[in-house]
């Protein structure tokens, strides 16, 4: 099952982008990051924006997980379990979406099939997306009993 991001913003040759993009390369059947950028001023037009972008981008069989501090705090394992199961429904994609400084609108909350929170703490943006890249290599790990995830 292909595993991908959908964040907002450009990381462009940040060396957090580079992070995430390394946890991509050793991803079973290689991740991808899709950027997404509003022209909007920030605030409640943006956020629709940035969320009608990740939205109209998604391949329509993906299955839609949000990254939301509001959602459910998950461990690695409860992420892998989660992987497994989309991939025993025989659901090939997955996009984790990002959104923006004001997060997700209602419309994305309401699309997305999970909504996972990474604890409470507030994360640099960029960061994030290889936080997250590494947690889908570690769930990969997991699933095929690496000892990667004992390390």
């Amino acid at each position: 099952m292909k595993l991908s991001i959908a964040a907002i913003g450009h990381g462009r040759n940040a060396p957090e982008n580079q992070l995430a993009q390394s946890w991509f390369q050793k991803l079973p059947h290689r991740g991808l990051l899709i950027e997404h950028v509003s022209k909007f001023p920030a605030g409640a037009k943006r956020q629709a924006d940035e969320s009608a972008r990740i939205l109209n981008a998604l391949p329509p069989s993906a299955h839609l997980i949000a990254l939301d501090p509001y959602g459910r705090d998950t461990s690695s394992e409860e992420l892998a379990e989660l992987i497994r199961s989309c991939r025993d429904q025989g659901i090939r994609e997955a996009v984790f979406a990002i959104g923006g400084a004001d997060g997700h609108d209602k419309t994305l909350l309401d699309r997305a099939a999970v909504k996972m929170a990474f604890g409470r703490q507030t994360w640099p943006h960029m960061l994030f997306r290889a936080m997250v890249a590494e947690q889908l290599y570690r769930a990969e790990m997991i699933l095929i009993g690496h000892p990667y995830h004992h390390a």
